[in-house]
């Protein structure tokens, strides 16, 4: 599993000339407009990455599974990720 922590230490080793807080702010900006675009219900694609996209979950009765009890559940949202091709024959070694 890959942290943000890590990834700044590969993006500081492969762009040596930016300094390490300048990386952070960076990476810091590109997540927060996701989020950002996202909360706004908007979609987020990454060309050769893939796509973010939010759905809504509608209000529903579940039963916890533990004692039995019926329990609400308010409608939400949810965050679906779909994989691009490139990304898929990169991790499925198809290159």
């Amino acid at each position: 599993m890959a942290v943000k922590s890590e990834l700044l230490k590969k993006f500081s080793k492969h762009w040596p000339g930016f300094l390490k807080k300048d990386l952070e702010k960076v990476s810091f900006i590109i997540l927060n407009e996701i989020k950002r675009a996202l909360k706004r219900g908007h979609s987020v694609e990454l060309r050769s990455f893939g796509s973010f996209k939010t759905r809504i979950q509608k209000a529903s009765i579940r039963r916890n599974p533990r004692t039995g009890q019926k329990v609400a559940i308010a409608e939400k949202r949810q965050i679906r990720f779909k994989m691009a091709k490139d990304m898929f024959k990169k991790i499925n070694n198809e290159e």
